[in-house]
């Protein structure tokens, strides 16, 4: 699903990667750790397509609206209920059956009591389920998250736990994580970055 070779980012004179190796096959579960600044987010970044190598070379075998993408910001319409939220998305990426989708991601993600409130009024827990929601939607071929566990009380991480376990080998992953112990049972491989 994911090869690259040699890959280099730079930002100006700041060189954030440097000399990266990556490759996970269809169904892999690559974890990847590293201190604060070690560029996980920024190869996150560029697995999702959101940001090309400055050098070396980079094949994602998924087209990128089958890429689902959870960032350090929650990237939902703070004005907007988790309904119409989902709903514009689920139109964005053409979800067949939507609402029934909708439905069922609000109410695992323990999400439905609230589902007709402003995001504005959600607590960053709430908001963090509403973002993997998003994620999860269109039920990508290809899920790259950024530290998931973000701001999630024990029951969000013990439901994000078992999402992420029903799922490993039928999903190619990417986790950047602080807390890898977590998810070391159903990772294939990690990937240290220093």
């Amino acid at each position: 699903m994911i090869r690259g070779r040699g890959l280099e980012k730079r930002y100006g004179q700041k060189r954030v990667l440097r000399g990266i190796d990556v490759a996970v096959p269809v169904g892999g579960f690559a974890l990847v750790t590293g201190s604060n600044g070690s560029g996980k987010t920024t190869l996150l970044r560029m697995i999702a397509g959101l940001a090309v190598p400055t050098r070396g070379d980079l094949v994602v075998g998924a087209e990128r609206a089958r890429v689902g993408y959870l960032a350090h910001e929650p990237l939902v319409y703070r004005e907007l209920t988790a309904v119409e939220n989902l709903e514009l998305f689920g139109r964005l990426y053409r979800v067949p059956e939507r609402r029934e989708r909708i439905g069922m991601l609000l109410e695992r993600f323990g999400l439905w009591e609230a589902r007709n409130e402003r995001v504005s009024t959600y607590s960053r827990g709430m908001t963090q389920r509403l973002a993997l929601c998003r994620a999860f939607l269109h039920e990508p071929d290809l899920l790259v998250l950024d530290e998931p566990y973000s701001a999630l009380d024990e029951d969000g991480a013990a439901l994000l736990d078992r999402e992420l376990d029903g799922l490993a080998g039928a999903t190619t992953f990417v986790v950047a994580t602080h807390d890898p112990e977590r998810l070391e049972s159903i990772a294939t491989q990690r990937l240290a970055l220093t």
